[in-house]
């Protein structure tokens, strides 16, 4: 039977038209799939999780909506949870358009109909879609807007970004959502790394996740375990399961709670919470750089020593331990509670300004040696002085005259401290302080000299990150406490050799109950403390094999206490820390470091601190930057010519039958008063009336033949660094070593018929001089000229 034309060209149209509109229908759902859409974690509030740097779980945070909440790519999580999320929640969730007719009129009829349990018979699509936008579906009409949402989510995103967003919106009790949340507070591992038994644990939590655990035991309940185990019996309906799976069901199974979770180091956590705000990134993991073992370490000794000392009125303290390799912070103990509100406990002790004491006068003296005001065995005056109207006391009131520059450091005398600050020139000590990042200063005007006796604050990780400085030989570098943190370039501020010179003369300040003997295995510390005005606040820092550590003791209202002293209070605990930690880690080994190239060593007369000349009672060795250490022949030690009879000075010339030579010491009035006041009195040199009105001194003093007298020595620019000027003098015949200075900076010595090479940077005019060991000298000037 043939079809009539028309009905056959309306069957056409017909067919068009369908075909048109499900061509207009695939090409609107494919406008609405390619569409660009948010991410559905986007604007999701997340925890934080923080990690030590060997992977242990130190702390998670609430998120802003205090849910504990992680979002986990879908890749990993195990599939074993996914398995047991599909088959108890959505079997057929590959399959539905995001709703699944046969259970939504199933759930309305047992509802609505047969008047039965509420049952919703919802779609994994749709409870996202109910999470997602806060959803009341206990209505019909709220019912029908979670399918309609739901569809648009199955038109919008993959069904691989739909199932992962809903393991990251899933309820799992108490204020947890997210299964990586949950896996890891419940069960301390990654979602990826559950067991079956766990996995299937979690996929029943979100249909009821409110009353199926224990909140004080975390012990599954009844309910929960029914369910579970339910669920294992349609699983092995489904996949092969063998008897060692079996047994695991039959194991009792505990959930850690929320308030069983780490909480280390909390003042270091809050720290770096304060430094990144709160995160809304897929990426919630923080690895920092902190060390569990060495914090709790810490912790304990800190512990101990407060518990210890209570009656003493000690009852704080704060601790901070810093790798010098890295600038990682290993340890960080912000309070010695940091619950206890009667000492401020959370208040972040490393992170507050405080006076500093003397644990700052390293570095003047560190700036001494790099400016040319001091070698370490210069001999400084510990006298009463003045400087202008400032006239600082020693801490316990008395004078020691003239001491070594290295132990007025180590036994912090005030007086030497601030006249070798008062030397010094670009960088003072307070442009110093700036430029290695201390914060929050006022005008260098407002602390005058009192900055060098502690009369300006650092914090204890300002400190930290100034003794790293010295560790790294001059290098200033941030402190670090994430691995992702990438420090910039270091930043030069003391020489090699200034910075060596410094650390060895802190490792001859000998610990509290020392003898003279030290132990040979024990790693060297050098450290120094101090103590505030008012007795306010006691520090004890050092550096000992790689880390930095700074101890400080104290009350956070700033009330002073006659124990605080930085000597008797901050270095046990120092020292009991340093202990522990050697006594933890034995193979524990101080970085490697080299010899600075330029540093040399110089023989000198110990009474004077200068070249040793061969009247002196006593010589020794000390280190010297050549062309910045200041050396000069001793002048303590001088022979005296005198008569046998009168006893007093002959005068030249002399005859050798009627005369003698003394050796007298000449010291300076102030120093020869405190000497006499400490029961010491030195012998008074005898009174010169011969008209030269000097020492006897025989023998021609030095003539220098080069450089020439007031000549200019013009030099090349591109050839600077190679070219050099040549220093000779003819000597007389017992003369055996030259000294050579420049403005009255040590060059270095050379044999008398010797010559010496010296290298100008500069242009300007020098003042050069010769002075033998004999301390007769000769001089001249000359300028330099450097040329393109």
């Amino acid at each position: 039977m043939k079809i009539p034309p028309v009905f056959s060209a309306a069957a056409k149209r017909w067919l068009q038209n369908i075909l048109m509109a499900v061509v207009l229908l695939a090409l609107g759902f494919l406008g609405v799939r390619l569409w660009p859409h948010p991410p559905l974690s986007q604007g999701v509030p997340l925890s934080a999780v923080y990690y030590d740097r060997q992977g242990v779980l130190m702390r998670i945070t609430l998120a802003n909506d205090d849910r504990y909440r992680l979002w986990t790519p879908l890749e990993q999580v195990s599939p074993l949870a996914i398995r047991g999320i599909l088959l108890h929640e959505d079997r057929w969730f590959y399959y539905n358009p995001g709703f699944n007719p046969i259970s939504l009129v199933r759930g309305f009829w047992r509802s609505y109909v047969a008047g039965g349990k509420m049952q919703g018979g919802s779609t994994i699509t749709m409870q996202l879609a109910r999470m997602h936008w806060r959803l009341n579906t206990r209505t019909p009409s709220g019912k029908l807007m979670q399918i309609v949402r739901a569809v648009q989510l199955e038109l919008s995103y993959s069904k691989h970004d739909i199932l992962e967003a809903y393991l990251n919106y899933a309820p799992y009790g108490r204020n947890i959502e997210s299964i990586g949340a949950a896996s890891l507070i419940y069960f301390a591992k990654a979602p990826q790394d559950l067991t079956l038994p766990e996995a299937l644990t979690l996929s029943v939590l979100p249909q009821s996740p409110s009353y199926r655990i224990d909140p004080k035991t975390g012990v599954l309940g009844n309910a929960l375990t029914q369910a579970r185990n339910r669920l294992f019996q349609r699983w092995q309906g489904i996949y092969a399961t063998d008897s060692s799976q079996q047994a695991l069901f039959q194991l009792p199974l505990a959930l850690r709670q929320p308030e069983q979770m780490p909480y280390i180091a909390p003042h270091f956590i809050e720290q770096l919470r304060q430094q990144n705000p709160p995160l809304i990134q897929r990426d919630t993991r923080i690895d920092t750089t902190l060390e569990v073992g060495l914090q709790r370490l810490i912790e304990k000794q800190v512990n101990a020593f407060i518990a210890r000392n209570q009656s003493r009125g000690i009852h704080n303290a704060a601790v901070l331990l810093v790798d010098s390799r890295d600038m990682g912070v290993r340890a960080l103990v912000g309070s010695a509670d940091y619950y206890n509100r009667e000492i401020q406990g959370q208040v972040n002790g490393t992170h507050a300004k405080r006076s500093p004491g003397s644990t700052l006068k390293p570095f003047i003296y560190a700036l001494g040696m790099e400016q040319g005001v001091l070698h370490p065995m210069t001999i400084l005056k510990d006298v009463s002085s003045s400087f202008g109207a400032y006239a600082p006391e020693n801490f316990d009131r008395r004078f020691l005259g003239p001491v070594t520059a290295t132990d007025a450091l180590n036994f912090s005398r005030n007086i030497p401290a601030v006249y070798v600050a008062s030397q010094l020139r670009q960088p003072t000590f307070y442009q110093f302080l700036r430029l290695s990042g201390v914060a929050n200063m006022a005008s260098e005007n407002h602390y005058g000299l009192s900055l060098v006796l502690g009369g300006g604050e650092v914090t204890a990780q300002e400190l930290a990150k100034l003794y790293a400085l010295l560790a790294n030989r001059g290098a200033l570098r941030p402190l670090r406490m994430q691995e992702s943190d990438v420090s910039p370039l270091p930043v030069r501020l003391l020489s090699e050799e200034a910075s060596f010179i410094t650390l060895d003369m802190l490792r001859q300040h000998r610990r509290p109950g020392d003898t003279l003997a030290q132990r040979s295995s024990a790693l060297p510390v050098y450290w120094k403390t101090g103590t505030s005005w008012g007795f306010r606040d006691a520090w004890s820092v050092g550096i000992f094999g790689p880390y930095v550590l700074v101890v400080w003791e104290g009350n956070f209202d700033s009330k002073g206490n006659n124990v605080f002293v930085g000597a008797d209070a901050a270095a046990p605990l120092f020292f009991n820390i340093i202990d522990s930690i050697n006594a933890s880690y034995p193979a524990l080994q101080e970085p490697k470091h080299t010899l600075p190239k330029q540093l040399k060593r110089v023989e000198i007369c110990l009474a004077s601190g200068d070249l040793s000349t061969p009247w002196c009672q006593q010589k020794g060795k000390t280190w010297f930057i050549p062309g910045k250490s200041p050396i000069k022949v001793d002048t303590v030690y001088r022979p005296v010519v005198l008569d046998i009879e009168s006893g007093e000075v002959a005068c030249p010339p002399y005859d050798e039958t009627q005369t003698r030579t003394e050796v007298f010491e000449f010291w300076p009035s102030d120093l020869a008063n405190v000497f006499a006041q400490a029961g010491l009195p030195k012998r008074v040199p005898p009174v010169n009336h011969c008209k030269d009105n000097g020492v006897a001194v025989s023998g021609n003093p030095p003539r220098i033949t080069s450089p020439l007298k007031n000549t200019t020595y013009t030099l090349r620019q591109s050839q600077q660094g190679r070219d050099k000027i040549t220093f000779n003098a003819v000597t007389d015949a017992d003369s055996k070593t030259v000294y050579w200075f420049v403005d009255d900076i040590y060059l270095g010595s050379s044999a008398s018929k010797k010559a010496i090479d010296w290298r100008p940077v500069n242009n300007g005019q020098y003042r050069i001089r010769a002075v033998d060991d004999h301390g007769r000298a000769d001089s001249r000037m000359i300028m330099i000229e450097l040329v393109n």
